[in-house]
């Protein structure tokens, strides 16, 4: 009976293991979708992958944006704002008159709806992820320009400001947090960066009911369903949900763009 009692646990512990992990969404940037972001210039239109949600719809979405080397836009607008973080390359983003300033991996900015601009790359790839809050998102020209009160912002990734998580514990003070946009009391959606060193191991722990995260820089591990398998995560892979996510960082320090309405812990495997 004890055997059996004990075959039960074991049964139990993995299956909630096994449920809990496959109930988050994990993409790896290989198997992401391209479509031209602005088929209207054929040809001549980046390419973009949706990760979540669905850019024509009155919806939150976040997709990548792929620029060829030299890629420079006419002066347009968008009806809706939109934050950018980049991932590979060097990205201009600005009001069309503006001398170029280019960001790199890591960097951010925000373009309010209404406002004009251009937006320019160079770089052998040149990625970053676009994230919405509602769409459509929708090119207009500058002919249809408006202030919607919001100011532009550009922050390379130099200016980025990292700080320890106020929870002392081993996890918590390994990473490292730059606060992007939004409430960082704990009480609404906010949008960050976490520095994750080489060599963790251990759980990230969303506290809200949305958790977003993109792979800005090096390698995550991620822990598949069956204990012990990992998905290796490479720059623009995605994962979502709010259970555990069970990861390493094992070749060198990696950097996610998260995107939660709540706090975020983490914990270490012991």
């Amino acid at each position: 009976m004890r055997i059996l009692f004990l075959l039960s646990v074991l049964v139990l512990f993995f299956s909630t293991k096994a449920q809990s992990q496959s109930s988050n969404k994990v993409v790896i940037a290989s198997e992401v979708q391209w479509t031209p972001l602005n088929p209207a210039r054929g040809d001549q239109s980046p390419q973009a992958g949706t990760l979540w949600g669905d850019r024509s719809a009155k919806v939150a979405t976040g997709f990548l944006v792929k620029f060829t080397d030299g890629f420079s836009s006419p002066p347009h607008i968008h009806n809706v704002t939109y934050r950018g973080v980049v991932i590979h390359g060097n990205i201009h983003n600005d009001d069309p008159e503006a001398e170029a300033m280019w960001m790199p991996t890591g960097s951010f900015w925000t373009r309010p709806a209404g406002e004009s601009h251009i937006t320019a790359a160079q770089g052998s790839l040149n990625m970053a992820i676009i994230e919405i809050e509602d769409g459509p998102y929708l090119v207009r020209p500058t002919e249809q320009a408006f202030d919607n009160g919001e100011r532009p912002l550009n922050v390379h990734v130099s200016n980025l400001v990292w700080t320890k998580p106020s929870a002392n514990t081993n996890a918590m003070s390994q990473v490292e947090i730059a606060y992007l946009w939004g409430d960082h009391q704990n009480r609404g959606a906010r949008g960050l960066m976490i520095k994750i060193p080489k060599g963790f191991k251990g759980k990230i722990n969303p506290k809200g009911s949305q958790f977003r995260a993109i792979v800005i820089k090096g390698e995550i591990q991620y822990e598949e369903a069956t204990a012990d398998k990992y998905k290796k995560l490479d720059p623009g892979s995605y994962m979502s949900g709010t259970l555990p996510h069970i990861i390493k960082s094992e070749s060198a320090e990696s950097i996610l763009y998260v995107s939660t309405n709540g706090k975020t812990t983490f914990s270490l495997d012991k």
